[in-house]
């Protein structure tokens, strides 16, 4: 039988393969394990929904895949690069160009308009100011938002805040796009919203989505589902086909 790290390289250029992945943290004299264990692989093109109660390391698994935190042992290989190889200038600009982020409280910067908090991540790139316009156009576009562009952060609902952080992960073509509860502090129309756009990416646009979410209604737009408990893999319910 071949190992994951076998199967991994035996993939089309596999997104993510992730072998006997463990995160612990110390706090003083105690040690938590918020990982142990983890072995998991995401092809590209799919929409793997993250499942799990609070404390279960969801967020943590995330935060290693999109290279914000390192494990504390075992391997994990994103778009073919060993993450805990790379030094932390490398990192960021690994995930800038790699990775886009949602969070669940869209991180926008209150004085900036949507187009300007768009436009961020482009500002690490060596790009033209013609090229970044037309780039962060493109994604407010995207997201239906490309008449609120000068907007502030408080002239926005819940759920058009949310639709800038999306256009802002998507904003330099990544990848991956990683979304951490997006819909937690949306109402229930805004939150389908969300997750019909996410679900457009994915299919439209062939993005790769990782999704995190306790969410049963959220976690059925994936076309996969994988469940942690504890911090252990406990359950991968079968692909559903979009």
């Amino acid at each position: 039988m071949l190992t994951l790290e076998a199967r991994c390289l035996a993939m089309k250029e596999p997104i993510v393969c992730a072998r006997k992945l463990s995160k612990v943290f110390r706090q003083g004299d105690v040690e938590v394990a918020a990982l142990q264990d983890i072995d998991l692989e995401i092809g590209q093109g799919e929409f793997l929904a993250l499942m799990g109660p609070s404390g279960s390391g969801k967020s943590t698994l995330l935060h290693i895949i999109g290279g914000i935190d390192q494990q504390t042992s075992g391997g994990c290989r994103v778009l073919g690069t060993d993450l805990a190889a790379l030094g932390e200038s490398d990192l960021a600009e690994w995930r800038n160009r790699n990775v886009g982020f949602v969070f669940q409280t869209f991180n926008l910067i209150p004085v900036l308009t949507a187009y300007e908090n768009v436009e961020l991540p482009l500002l690490l790139m060596s790009l033209s100011a013609r090229e970044r316009k037309a780039h962060v156009e493109l994604a407010l576009s995207l997201v239906g938002l490309d008449d609120r562009m000068a907007h502030l952060p408080r002239q926005l609902s819940g759920g058009q805040e949310q639709r800038v952080a999306i256009a802002r992960a998507l904003v330099t073509d990544p990848a991956l796009v990683i979304a951490d509860e997006p819909t937690g502090n949306l109402d229930a129309h805004s939150a389908h919203d969300v997750m019909v756009l996410l679900q457009r990416l994915h299919g439209e646009a062939g993005k790769t989505v990782i999704l995190v979410t306790h969410d049963p209604r959220a976690a059925a737009f994936g076309t996969r589902t994988v469940q942690l408990e504890k911090g252990r893999l406990q359950l991968v319910c079968e692909s559903r086909q979009r």
